[in-house]
């Protein structure tokens, strides 16, 4: 924690009641109570722009910031690089706020700036070739490690006591053994969803006979004679399906994330990188992918959620493609990183994440490249209720939980409008270790392809919102570093120091305080932010 910041807020607060030498006041700093919210059915779109004091829910205060701070300054265009995947950048919302290199010649198939990237007129793409041929699978990282090290002993005599009691052969069992567990299981559901489909099929092919109507309607089910015709149990076996919300959109889609789970992500012998071309072991092979950034939007939505979440006034979009359907390669993630940094982003957010991490080292050395650079990094603390105190999860920027590798790092958990026990969103990891803050990730509105929209959650978004927040502080106080806008944001944030829900498989009931959930214990305050990053900038340039 930067104590100078921690006790220049101090002071702020302490003078709050001195219309002489302040004039904004910090909002609330620590919430002891529950508080009723306070917002009308039209605000409920933005409600993460709100306000804890005037409206009593757990926003973040960007419109009052907006309103009471920001009105009638003018700040500077902010690059923010979204390494996601892959993004509509002809969104009605979004087009004319993408990231445009203009040391580049447009599709005439030269490097006219000389960084290695043909063409990467608006960014550029990591999962394809130079034949603008781009995957969407891709195995998960403990795929990867189990291959890596049955590679590396393929020639091995594993009967040997010294190769048996070697780094490589116990790193090569460890792989092995989550291999085979997490194949295990993507086996199971792999049959499931046959089974499920397979009765689907027939009876949406039995139903058929008889009706045309949808047969995704309970009533419509429901009226039909299923007496002596064979239709009996396949109409129980919809009525089973509505039951669980399943749709035939919903029964498709699930069949196909199955399937590709099974065949492709989980499967050893499926390697995407056989179409990139690339050796995703060495760091030095650089010559892969393309500037295609948007040409599965049919697959993919995510990279467009974060892009409209981060939209905003002076900040420009810059797609970086590394993210496929499985987990990113850390070489990616890297070479994105230093990607970004190399042609102007100035904040860079990482809305994902795994539990394993073949190559972390050169992900630390993009993160030190970064910060050399005076690059703020944002990534999302992952949605599988971990305590990242005890599990691991990557990208991370202090390796098992031991001293931070840089301080241009954020990592964001998720919470919800509620300013009570349901102010934790349970599906987010926590951990006063690895998790920095929190912000809204529910119900959050933004844009997905073709032009349309959606509510969405999780803590891709709420790591979204802190982008836009640090961008917003860049914007207007551009001499200040990374580190200090990091800590201008958990410093400022607004601490909740109340219980809520936190249930685990052992304990249904189990409560904690929120400020326990995170390093900083709040909640990212933009209305705050600016007001700490208004006084440090001035001290910078003094």
């Amino acid at each position: 924690m930067n104590k100078y910041i921690s006790i220049f807020f101090l002071i702020v607060f302490l003078s709050c009641g001195s219309k002489k030498n302040v004039i904004n006041n910090p909002i609330s700093k620590k919430i002891l109570e529950y508080k009723a919210s306070d917002i009308s059915d039209d605000q409920m779109k933005k409600w993460y722009y709100l306000d804890i004091d005037r409206n009593n829910v757990a926003g973040i205060s960007l419109d009052k910031a907006n309103e009471d701070f920001l009105k009638d300054k003018k700040g500077k265009n902010i690059t923010v690089a979204i390494l996601d995947s892959e993004i509509d950048i002809n969104h009605k919302d979004l087009k004319n706020n993408i990231w445009v290199n203009s040391k580049e010649m447009p599709n005439n198939g030269i490097d006219d700036d000389g960084n290695n990237y043909v063409d990467d007129v608006n960014g550029w793409n990591f999962l394809g070739n130079t034949n603008n041929e781009n995957v969407t699978d891709a195995n998960y990282e403990y795929v990867r490690i189990y291959r890596y090290f049955q590679h590396k002993l393929k020639d091995a005599d594993t009967t040997n006591l010294e190769v048996k009691s070697s780094k490589d052969y116990d790193s090569y069992k460890k792989s092995k053994k989550v291999y085979l567990e997490k194949r295990d299981r993507s086996k199971r559901q792999f049959d499931f969803s046959n089974d499920v489909t397979l009765k689907y099929e027939n009876a949406k092919k039995a139903i058929r006979k008889h009706t045309s109507e949808d047969i995704f309607i309970k009533e419509n089910l429901t009226k039909l004679d299923t007496v002596g015709n064979g239709l009996y149990e396949h109409v129980k076996f919809m009525l089973t399906i509505i039951r669980y919300g399943e749709t035939a959109e919903r029964m498709e889609t699930g069949d196909k994330l199955y399937k590709d789970r099974y065949n492709k992500r989980s499967n050893v012998d499926f390697n995407e990188r056989k179409l990139i071309g690339d050796d995703s072991n060495d760091l030095s092979d650089v010559n892969y992918g393309n500037n295609k950034v948007y040409n599965h939007l049919n697959e993919y939505s995510h990279g467009t959620k974060m892009a409209g979440t981060i939209l905003g006034e002076n900040i420009e979009i810059m797609p970086v493609c590394i993210s496929p359907k499985g987990d990113e390669h850390d070489k990616d993630i890297a070479l994105a990183i230093r990607y970004a940094v190399d042609n102007g982003a100035k904040v860079i957010n990482m809305s994902f994440g795994k539990e394993h991490s073949l190559y972390k080292e050169w992900v630390f050395d993009a993160f030190k490249y970064a910060e050399k650079n005076n690059v703020l990094i944002v990534t999302s603390a992952g949605n599988g209720r971990l305590n990242l105190d005890v599990k691991n999860y990557y990208p991370n920027d202090n390796p098992e939980n031991g001293e931070e590798v840089s301080d241009n790092l954020l990592m964001v958990g998720a919470s919800t409008a509620s300013a009570n026990e349901n102010l934790y969103a349970s599906y987010s990891n926590y951990g006063r270790n690895d998790v920095d803050i929190f912000a809204p990730g529910e119900e959050i509105y933004t844009t997905i392809p073709d032009n349309k929209y959606v509510f969405d959650g999780g803590t891709s978004l709420a790591s979204a919102l802190t982008s836009k927040v640090a961008a917003l502080i860049f914007s207007h106080y551009p001499n200040l570093t990374a580190s200090q806008v990091k800590h201008i944001i958990m410093d400022s944030g607004v601490e909740y120091a109340f219980p809520v829900k936190t249930p685990t498989r052992e304990d249904k009931d189990k409560m904690t305080p929120f400020n326990e959930l995170s390093k900083s214990g709040k909640i990212i305050n933009a209305y705050n932010a600016l007001i700490m990053a208004d006084s440090i900038s001035k001290k910078n340039v003094n």
